[in-house]
């Protein structure tokens, strides 16, 4: 069983995927987790707290989703590895949807407020560096510089194609497809 503070982060991502940031208000969120508003107040102090703290919960939530493989299956190359961890982003999920409206509602949110603004920046410069260090084992002798480049590039266009994805504007395969070809690239460019 999850604990408090686990249920109250996994209603808080519901309520702000569902609603924004904008739309979540303590009492609501009680309501959506089964717990008083004074649980939340503990657990979080304020409506920044519990803000700050879902950030993290859905970071880590993506974490896990994106680097879960079948323990039985062939190892994947350093190429295949990246690819696979950008594309676990596009996955027709309940939790992959939630994550991704949640964190862009986020992103959307940290436009207004500074403290947002400062947590996400650090939470999408850990996940660039991560996808730079994946970029790093496909082309060891490309710079960091560059494999930092081509990280921002990768995280970038896969936000906006999941926005995109999520919105109804484009087909998931569509979209799949065309991060694939991104990478490939990205790849390639690294290359030269």
């Amino acid at each position: 069983m999850a604990s408090r503070s686990t249920q109250i982060l996994e209603a808080a991502a519901r309520v702000i995927a569902r609603r924004g940031v904008r739309g979540l208000r303590v009492e609501e969120l009680a309501a959506e987790a089964g717990v008083s508003t004074a649980l939340i107040y503990y657990h979080f102090k304020d409506r920044a707290g519990v803000l700050r703290k879902t950030l993290e919960f859905i970071n880590d939530r993506a974490e896990r989703y994106t680097a879960q493989r079948d323990p039985d299956a062939e190892p994947l190359g350093p190429r295949e590895e990246l690819e696979e961890t950008l594309l676990l982003e596009l996955q027709d999920s309940a939790e992959v949807r939630e994550n991704s409206c949640a964190w862009g509602e986020l992103r959307a949110s940290a436009v207004f407020d500074d403290l947002l603004r400062e947590d996400l920046a650090r939470a999408t410069l850990v996940w660039v560096q991560e996808v730079a260090a994946l970029l790093g084992r496909v082309r060891p002798m490309a710079s960091a510089v560059a494999l930092t480049a081509a990280a921002e590039r990768l995280t970038a266009l896969l936000e906006g194609l999941s926005m995109r994805w999520l919105s109804g504007t484009l087909q998931l395969a569509h979209a799949r497809t065309l991060m694939s070809e991104a990478v490939d690239a990205e790849i390639a460019r690294l290359g030269d």
